[in-house]
């Protein structure tokens, strides 16, 4: 049995790592589609929406970072490329929209779309006795879950 350097099994690690390579794909999409809502975003909410989306995007760089670490940690290699994020990312480019509503309706679709693939990746990792990288994902899935219900309150 041949294990990485955390004391997992390698062979077990290598769906865990494919499953983070994906969340990091679906995180560096949001993380564009958020910097595109952050510069363009116009009308009545630009004061609040601008700072908003600037510190969401801030929040999304750290855990980008983090996710790359934990795959790197588990013996992979991350993803780099723009490339591999368009082919592996559960989130699409939302492009050239200023509306505030839509962008704040587009946050919410990203972040419920992280949320349910982190929940696999969380059930994933448990399976393979990766508490680690479950702990970490359910930590985002927790904040997250609260910044729909924030968005979707200003959407009243």
């Amino acid at each position: 049995m041949s294990t990485n350097q955390i004391g997992l099994e390698k062979a077990d690690m290598s769906a865990i790592i494919a499953k983070l390579n994906g969340l990091l794909s679906s995180y560096h999409m949001f993380y564009i589609n958020v910097r595109g809502y952050h510069w363009n975003v116009k009308g009545e909410h630009f004061f609040t929406l601008h700072p908003q989306f600037e510190e969401l995007y801030t929040a999304l760089q750290i855990q980008i970072d983090e996710i790359a670490e934990r795959i790197l940690t588990l013996g992979g290699t991350p993803y780099h490329a723009y490339s591999d994020f368009t082919q592996h990312a559960s989130i699409q480019e939302d492009k050239n929209v200023k509306d505030g509503n839509t962008c704040v309706k587009g946050v919410v679709t990203g972040l419920q779309a992280l949320i349910e693939e982190q929940r696999q990746v969380s059930a994933a990792a448990a399976e393979a006795d990766d508490q680690g990288s479950a702990d970490l994902v359910d930590a985002y899935v927790q904040e997250q879950e609260k910044l729909v219900w924030m968005y979707n309150a200003f959407l009243g």
